[in-house]
């Protein structure tokens, strides 16, 4: 196995831990490959580089016209062309010095990406649904989800993988998916929770980081995908230099993927099924395995840090497992990745009306799941 040469000029001595309810949140800062598959989003923990929100606020671009869409979008490919190249030629600490020497211009690339993602709501197309619907006059779309975002739960989080805990995790209500063995059911399927406004979320998170109580940000659901718009208008109230990670199904379009891009600094998508047959059966899902290829083509090909997770179901290893983690050994840059092959399904929501899922994965049928990415190479977490 094979990790990036780069260097781990890092000091994770303040980092967050939960050492006796998770010691391997402690443990898995002296885990040199987590360390290197993840090398950026531990630099920002250490406080040696920015995350990218704070960059694309302070990135100036040209005045725009916040009612003409399709000119927003000619300047966000330009400038994103730019914010690009900008990251790929200076090191972290001369973009530290640029940032702490640079004030924040009123046209800035944050606020193009937040002004796109309120357009966009009023014609929905965050994920490939594409409904279309105006979601700002309170239309709903197959996410049943207005414009203004539900929190279910808001709290800091210490079951989420050891590269994360203490994750400070916002739950929205709603989803794009029907998966019949849902787990979060109650609040995916359900519009529940309560609006909480986008200044008081960034107050919450700066009051959180400031107390060095979590190591990042998380955005899910239910799914954060319908709640682009309302997550931007957070960030552009956000002063913590904290990592934001996207927690996702991952059916995301090209344009909310094109928003997300550049300020996302740990991609925490599910990869659920091996083929569309699947997905369209059990989530009631079309195209999926072509959608969320073509999405993981896109993060990786800007050397972006993923944290796959696979939930192993029952009776889908030769259909669902095998086939997923071949793709990623044979399509993805394994330098920044690392995989969860995760046992926890259990039966939960409508999954006793289908006989292939209708019960717990056996220790065997995980096991083969282990066995098959280790042959592969795939650099596994927990």
């Amino acid at each position: 196995m094979t990790t990036r040469d780069v260097s781990l000029d890092i000091d994770l001595a303040g980092v967050p831990t939960v050492p006796f309810w998770r010691p391997d949140s402690v443990a898995i800062l002296s885990d040199r490959d987590a360390l290197l598959r993840f090398n950026r989003y531990w630099r920002i923990l250490s406080r040696k580089a920015l995350a990218k929100f704070l960059i694309a606020k302070k990135f100036q671009v040209d005045e725009y016209s916040s009612n003409d869409e399709d000119s927003m979008w000619r300047v966000h490919e330009d400038y994103m062309r730019e914010f690009h190249e900008f990251l790929d030629s200076n090191h972290d600490d001369a973009i530290l010095g640029w940032y702490r020497t640079h004030d924040t211009p009123h046209w800035n690339l944050l606020r193009l990406k937040r002004d796109l993602a309120w357009a966009i709501v009023r014609n929905c197309r965050f994920c490939e649904y594409r409904c279309g619907v105006n979601r700002v006059e309170g239309q709903k779309g197959v996410c049943r989800v207005d414009a203004k975002a539900k929190i279910a739960s808001i709290f800091v989080h210490i079951g989420e993988e050891p590269e994360l805990v203490p994750s400070y995790t916002i739950f929205f209500s709603g989803c794009n998916f029907r998966c019949v063995y849902c787990q979060n059911w109650d609040i995916s399927q359900r519009i529940t929770g309560v609006h909480i406004s986008p200044i008081e979320v960034a107050v919450r998170i700066d009051e959180h980081w400031n107390g060095n109580e979590i190591r990042n940000v998380n955005w899910v659901g239910g799914d954060p995908t319908p709640n682009i718009h309302f997550i931007f208008d957070v960030l552009m109230n956000l002063s913590a230099n904290v990592p934001q990670i996207w927690n996702s199904n991952f059916y995301n379009s090209m344009e909310a993927l094109q928003l997300l891009d550049g300020i996302i600094d740990l991609w925490l998508p599910d990869f659920k099924y091996g083929n569309n047959e699947c997905a369209l059966r059990l989530s009631g899902v079309p195209k999926y395995f072509d959608v969320i290829t073509r999405n993981f083509r896109f993060v990786n090909k800007h050397g972006d840090e993923i944290l796959i997770r696979h939930l192993v179901l029952p009776n889908h290893i030769e259909c669902c497992t095998k086939p997923i983690l071949r793709w990623i050994k044979e399509n993805l840059d394994l330098s920044r990745i690392r995989v969860n092959v995760m046992a926890q399904y259990r039966p939960e929501y409508r999954a006793s009306k289908y006989k292939d899922i209708s019960r717990r994965i056996t220790s065997d049928e995980f096991s083969e799941a282990i066995s098959f990415a280790r042959e592969l190479g795939i650099p596994l977490t927990q």
